[in-house]
């Protein structure tokens, strides 16, 4: 049995046994709830299913559902039921301002073509059966977007809803480029960037690219519909798993209003005067290099040594390319005169 299927199995289990023991009225004695329950039925024998139900148990209370057990008969103190009590573990009705359901409706339309739409959609349809009137009218003429500076973004999350495999040129940690050919599992915006998580078709293993390093268009590769997206994928498992340690720390000097890829992964923020701060971001080697001379005039490197060296070294290289680009035009203008 896979991983997936067996995560399937336990959660239908609990949430029966959940079900079983909210739904009476009298405690339920455990020989009622192993005939009761297939799962449990199924058990080759009685210490196998005592051992299933007191894991069963112990979960439950850990997830703060609290099982009660109660003597079922007064005579017979030797004989014990379960139950849960429904008005300790059921939620209070919960409202929403009109301004609060016009958001949420927006929030569903702005995923409407990307893989979550079946959740947005579904939360919409579980509102309106509790009685949440849903007024899109409220949202006309209004068409939310995400907006992210990676121009990958838009292709990848079409790819995404397809489930259409897809090939693009990739900037690694180094510098080189390589091709990938890739079934897109997930987007996920992870410390302040976006990510793709997938199958790499070429490796045969899971991966994550940042969308900030792709190179060039995204192309199609493969039909539509022509993969399943693995029920048991987390994105942040590949995020971390991929993730590069970080060398200590790095202080920066960042421009109030500038920096917030930064901003949002550091871990002090000083206001030194009103126009610079002063904040410590975990220093990755080569990222946060490219991160701080993306910015320009408008950061400043200050700690460790080989953090300014490398971006003083990344701005003189951008100096260099943007003055060979001026030469090559210069003479090319001059050719056609």
């Amino acid at each position: 049995m896979s991983a997936s299927s067996a995560s399937a199995e336990k959660t239908e289990r609990l949430l029966n046994l959940i079900l079983a023991l909210k739904s009476t009225r009298r405690p339920i004695p455990k020989e009622q709830l192993r005939r009761s329950l297939p799962a449990y039925a199924e058990a080759p024998s009685v210490e196998a299913f005592d051992r299933m139900f007191e894991r069963d148990k112990d979960e439950l209370r850990e997830m703060g559902i609290p099982i009660t057990t109660t003597v079922v008969d007064v005579l017979f103190d030797d004989e014990v039921g379960y139950r849960i009590d429904a008005s300790e573990t059921s939620l209070p009705e919960i409202s929403f301002e009109p301004d609060e359901v016009a958001a949420l409706a927006l929030a569903a339309r702005a995923w409407s073509t990307a893989s979550i739409s079946g959740t947005a959609t579904a939360g919409l349809r579980k509102l309106r059966l509790a009685g949440v009137e849903i007024d899109e009218s409220l949202a006309a003429g209004v068409e939310p977007r995400i907006r992210t500076p990676e121009p990958a973004f838009d292709p990848v999350r079409a790819a995404l809803s397809a489930r259409q495999p897809i090939t693009f040129d990739y900037r690694k940690n180094d510098g080189s480029v390589s091709t990938r050919h890739v079934r897109p599992w997930a987007l996920k915006l992870w410390h302040g960037r976006w990510y793709l998580t997938g199958h790499d078709v070429d490796r045969a293993a899971e991966r994550a690219f940042r969308l900030g390093r792709v190179v060039g268009p995204v192309r199609k590769k493969g039909r539509a519909g022509s993969y399943e997206i693995p029920a048991d994928h987390v994105p942040e498992v590949s995020l971390a798993a991929q993730a590069p340690e970080p060398q200590g720390s790095a202080v920066v000097r960042v421009r109030h209003g500038r920096g917030h890829v930064l901003r949002q992964a550091a871990s002090r923020t000083q206001d030194l005067d009103h126009r610079w701060a002063e904040i410590e971001v975990p220093y990755e080697r080569g990222r946060t290099e490219r991160d701080i001379a993306a910015l320009g005039s408008h950061a400043i490197a200050v700690s460790p040594p080989e953090l300014v060296e490398g971006v003083r070294a990344a701005l003189l290289r951008t100096v260099e390319i943007n003055a060979t680009h001026a030469v090559a035009a210069h003479q090319e203008g001059h050719a056609d005169e």
